[in-house]
């Protein structure tokens, strides 16, 4: 049958019992999928991984900068990972980046949802927001 109406025989799915084939031209059908996943592409919203860097002796305004650039940047649609980067001897005190992490956190409430916890990750403590619907 498909070679009197000059088309391809497609199976569409082989694991059924019995196993379905379909009559169509297979060119055209490839032409029409490739045109449909481009139209979805279109439309779909791509997120990237932002960071925002500090280490634990960061002043008070250095980290109402960082919050409002974080925050920023969350209003934009991206993640931010927050990461307080820790030298020499001060890697003995990991609460100090933990109490950082957690007021940054606490001022980003209302634009940010927390998706990854804070972690120590070698000498770089990190955390990741993501924007709030």
């Amino acid at each position: 049958m498909a070679r009197q109406r000059d088309v391809d025989l497609v199976e569409v799915a082989a694991q059924a019992s019995p196993p379905v084939a379909r009559l169509m031209d297979f060119g055209r059908f490839k032409y029409e999928q490739s045109k449909k996943d481009r139209e979805a592409k279109k439309h779909q919203v791509s997120m990237q991984l932002r960071e925002v860097r500090m280490k634990p002796k960061i002043d008070e305004h250095d980290i109402d900068f960082k919050t409002r650039t974080a925050a920023k940047l969350l209003k934009q649609g991206d993640k931010v990972k927050v990461t307080v980067m820790f030298r020499g001897r001060e890697i003995t005190h990991p609460q100090i980046g933990k109490n950082l992490l957690d007021r940054v956190l606490t001022s980003l409430n209302e634009v940010a949802v927390l998706e990854k916890d804070a972690l120590l990750e070698g000498r770089h403590m990190t955390m990741i927001l993501a924007p709030d619907k």
